[in-house]
């Protein structure tokens, strides 16, 4: 899955930077530099969105018809 999101990093002190994502919420990252950030950042939204497909694969009936929609 390839799709953009908004980051906010910000200078989270003692060397540190902090990043999340306001699309994703519970998605954050943090590393050594802005771009060390964005990398965990971007790990953690994939944790975040796979497991919510998950989340909604295991609580969907029977009955329903699985589909593929594209965005972008």
């Amino acid at each position: 899955m390839s799709n953009e999101f908004t980051a906010i990093i910000e200078d989270g002190g003692d060397g540190w930077y902090w990043a999340h994502s306001p699309e994703v919420p519970g998605a954050n990252g943090q590393g050594r530099t802005p771009a060390e950030a964005l990398d965990d950042l971007a790990a953690a939204i994939e944790l975040v969105l796979t497991h919510l497909r998950d989340q909604a694969a295991n609580s969907m009936p029977p009955t329903a018809v699985k589909d593929i929609v594209r965005v972008g």
